[in-house]
């Protein structure tokens, strides 16, 4: 097996080292099973060896960020086929964004654990753990890797499924609780319609183009569009209709609207680590392969095509309705984990508007899309693993997340409700928060591509107007934690390990929308740049 670099092949083993931050994964997953095999089950001894293995992640991405530094590139096929995988700037970030997050939810965990042990007598709250529960965690994460990583429809659809197999399974983690049974239900009945539709889909494509290669297809749909005769409009609808239901699938993973329905059940059953994990890292992962998809499709078509152009419509509306659904029902809301739910769909569709983005501003080095969307993960992975963790140190105590729990918060435990009422602010997009840094580099992106696509005007003030709605349920938190008081409420006791982590967090964001808001944009436009560009493929004969 080879590798093609600039006319050079490569060896066997440095393509293997361009992936291996999958196989560290992959060794930590058989680690966990063959520890668990001679020193039985011991939770805390798994959680170790996950740790170590996300922190061996990153540093074997730091590895793999070093090769990839001019340019894209791509492995795993036999020689003159398309690329099974890819790596790029664009997955190297993706890869430590999913290390980093791993590391946060086990430490969340391990957290957890001290706190239900603090608390032996009193009502439980659930219990998580086991080897098992560890290796459904890190299967799904390497599920996710593989999705940003290729081009390939056949290992979309596989690292689609590997990452929503576990995660049905890790959301009725708690067997002691129905909430999350029910919710688990909930969450296979959506991910199997979703997925029955995307494989339809590929079906689709594959029949149209007879090949499995999305570059190959973007190709040859560009192709067919120019062919179409001078002043007439053609559209390819059997490439329409594959292209939306596999649109479906990857619209499950970010939870946006119509495919939305299971995420507020789901967040509100899981236990909260497994909750934070979907809230971030679903969401990424759905919108790295959808930026990926929109790039590949954009790139083909040089100054777009009837296609490109349905799709960014496609796009920017889907976007619109989803942050505007997912504000407007937080608004109701009395449990703080269905009011981050519903917020984290908000947010999903402020992401989504940078990839209705087909046409780059000229002079533009980067992709402004991937740019927007890098540097809004950046901090929206602080904002909810803060947000998250600061709501599951108080959900722990109290045995409830409903906003009563949160009743002089202020006083009762300020080391929470400080860096909790910032990483709120900062998801409303305040300044000088690191939120506000997103939304700004967000909306900067749409404006400057507005030139080449005038609509993008509207996207800039719905979410702007969104922005605002989001204030009032995000500050009614806020409200009960500073304004609202029972004196008969006694001061949280909570480990330091909570502590920390979610105030980490909250001064990060502080560093980013101060000290650090130009340089979160610079890094943001290198880890969009030196994209994988898709090799022209052989010519297809296509009948209109």
């Amino acid at each position: 097996m080879k590798l093609l670099l600039a006319n050079t092949w490569l060896p066997t083993s440095a393509e293997l080292h361009l992936f291996s931050p999958e196989l560290v994964l992959t060794g930590t997953i058989v680690a966990v099973l063959l520890v668990a095999l001679v020193a039985g089950r011991r939770p805390q001894l798994s959680a170790m060896i996950a740790l170590l293995g996300a922190l061996l992640g990153v540093l074997a991405t730091a590895h793999v960020a070093r090769v990839v530094g001019d340019g894209g590139l791509g492995g795993l096929a036999p020689p003159g086929e398309p690329p099974m995988l890819i790596a790029d700037r664009f997955s190297v970030f993706f890869k430590l964004f999913l290390f980093v997050l791993l590391a946060a939810i086990i430490w969340l965990w391990l957290t957890g654990t001290i706190e239900r042990r603090m608390r032996a007598t009193s009502r439980p709250v659930g219990d998580v753990g086991g080897p098992e529960f560890f290796v459904l965690l890190l299967t799904s994460a390497l599920g996710m890797m593989l999705m940003v990583g290729s081009l390939n429809l056949l290992v979309i659809i596989i690292a689609m499924e590997t990452a929503s197999l576990p995660s049905y399974a890790i959301v009725a983690a708690d067997r002691r609780s129905r909430l999350g049974a029910e919710a688990a239900l909930k969450y296979v009945l959506f991910g199997a319609a979703s997925a029955a539709i995307m494989v339809y889909g590929v079906s689709l494509l594959y029949g149209r183009f007879g090949t499995l290669d999305l570059g190959a297809v973007a190709q040859a749909s560009s192709l067919w569009s120019h062919q179409q005769d001078a002043g007439a409009t053609g559209t390819d609808w059997l490439f329409c209709l594959g292209l939306a239901a596999l649109g479906v699938g990857v619209v499950f993973k970010i939870a946006a609207v119509p495919m939305h329905y299971w995420c507020p059940d789901v967040f509100e059953g899981a236990p909260i680590e497994i909750t934070t994990w979907l809230s971030i890292a679903s969401k990424a992962a759905g919108l790295g392969l959808l930026l990926r998809i929109v790039t590949t499709l954009g790139g083909a078509a040089a100054g777009g095509t009837h296609h490109t152009e349905l799709l960014a419509w496609a796009i920017g509306i889907l976007a619109a309705v989803t942050c505007t659904v997912g504000n407007l029902a937080a608004l109701r809301q009395e449990s703080v984990k269905r009011i981050l739910a519903y917020s984290s769909i908000a947010h999903a569709g402020y992401m989504m508007m940078a990839a209705a983005i087909l046409v780059a501003p000229a002079g533009t080095a980067a992709n402004v899309g991937i740019s927007a969307v890098v540097a809004y993960l950046l901090v929206y992975l602080l904002m909810n693993v803060g947000a998250f963790g600061a709501a599951a140190l108080v959900t722990w105590h109290a045995g409830t997340d409903h906003l009563s729990a949160f009743t002089g918060l202020g006083r009762r435990a300020p080391w929470i409700a400080v860096p909790l009422a910032v990483c709120l602010f900062s998801l409303v997009g305040l300044p000088p928060l690191g939120g506000f840094a997103a939304k700004w580099f967000l909306l900067v992106a749409l404006g400057t591509s507005a030139a080449a696509q005038p609509w993008l005007w509207g996207l800039v003030v719905i979410a702007v107007v969104n922005t605002a709605i989001s204030l009032y349920y995000y500050v009614r938190i806020i409200r009960q934690m500073f304004l609202t008081d029972d004196a008969t409420l006694p001061r949280l006791q909570v480990p330091f390990g909570g502590l920390a982590l979610v105030n980490v967090c909250a001064v990060v964001i502080l560093l980013i929308g101060t000290l650090w808001f130009s340089p979160l944009g610079e890094r943001a436009g290198r880890l969009a740049s030196n994209l994988y560009v898709q090799p022209t493929p052989p010519a297809l004969t296509l009948q209109p």
